[in-house]
């Protein structure tokens, strides 16, 4: 780094942005999940346990796309647990449970842009926030993301005619009941699009021929169509493209201890950056 093109100094300390300096490609890599860092102001609000954020967490997302700036690309990574935030979330996605006085909340939205429920149906928060608690959640650790993710997606499209943003998460290997999957085997990758509407084909296919030809099984959209940010920013139209890419964990991850799978794990961080190449050499204008 160390450029005009380093923005560490201005980073807030619960994101981290990386831009290279030389070989700049269109491709921005978001990772919002991966965090597990409760800051000291949040703590007191949460009884989710430390087991709990790393079961609910992408976990080592960030380590798997830690090589993406070698290949060119914007690198945003978020170090705050998504029980502080979830980013991606629409800002208004909360109900009257999560915070108390909020008028115009959504009806039992127990995990939106903030938790009050744990993926195993244990409350997180220790009682509602009041909407000056909420309000400042947002105002520390949401819209600073945003705003900076945003930003990130105008520069490069300016400079390069376009954008191409990757969101990378992880997912459990089955689902854990609440969409009717329980005990059955997801596919090892889902890009979610929205029904293919939140980038050109070309990026989508590139991203499914890319984990097909290493052997790995693709299925769209199911069980994850894109969240928030898929949906806010995939705008082809106007020259940003956007794909979610939901990794089963079990490629990687140990899921009872959450201890990385040695082999597998360097493996899949070589095809993720090997995807980023590839992408960074997509011309969608």
């Amino acid at each position: 780094m160390g450029s005009e093109d380093d923005y560490t100094d201005w980073v807030p300390a619960y994101f981290n942005l990386a831009v290279p300096t030389q070989g700049a490609t269109p491709v921005l890599v978001e990772v919002p999940h991966a965090g597990l860092d409760v800051p000291d102001g949040v703590r007191h609000q949460l009884c989710a346990t430390q087991v709990d954020l790393e079961r609910d967490a992408d976990i080592y997302v960030d380590q798997l796309c830690a090589d993406a700036a070698e290949t060119g690309a914007t690198l945003l990574t978020a170090r705050a647990s998504r029980y502080v935030v979830d980013l991606n979330r629409a800002a208004d996605d909360v109900d009257r449970e999560t915070v108390s006085d909020r008028r115009g909340a959504k009806a039992n939205q127990a995990r939106g842009v903030v938790w009050r429920m744990t993926t195993t149906g244990v409350p997180s928060l220790t009682r509602p926030l009041t909407e000056r608690e909420f309000a400042n959640r947002l105002a520390e650790y949401y819209t600073p993301y945003h705003d900076t993710l945003g930003r990130e997606l105008a520069r490069l499209r300016e400079r390069f005619g376009f954008a191409t943003l990757v969101a990378a998460h992880s997912m459990p290997s089955v689902g854990r009941g609440a969409r009717g999957e329980h005990r059955v085997r997801r596919a090892d990758i889902v890009p979610g699009t929205r029904g293919r509407t939140t980038a050109d084909a070309r990026f989508i296919e590139m991203v499914d021929a890319h984990f097909r030809a290493a052997g790995l099984t693709v299925r769209h959209d199911d069980p994850y169509r894109g969240g928030y940010t898929t949906g806010h920013y995939g705008r082809p139209e106007s020259g940003v493209h956007a794909v979610q890419i939901e990794i089963n964990r079990a490629l990687y991850v140990d899921e009872t201890t959450r201890q990385p799978r040695e082999g597998n794990f360097e493996r899949l961080q070589r095809l993720m950056t090997e995807l980023f190449d590839k992408l960074g050499r997509l011309d969608l204008r």
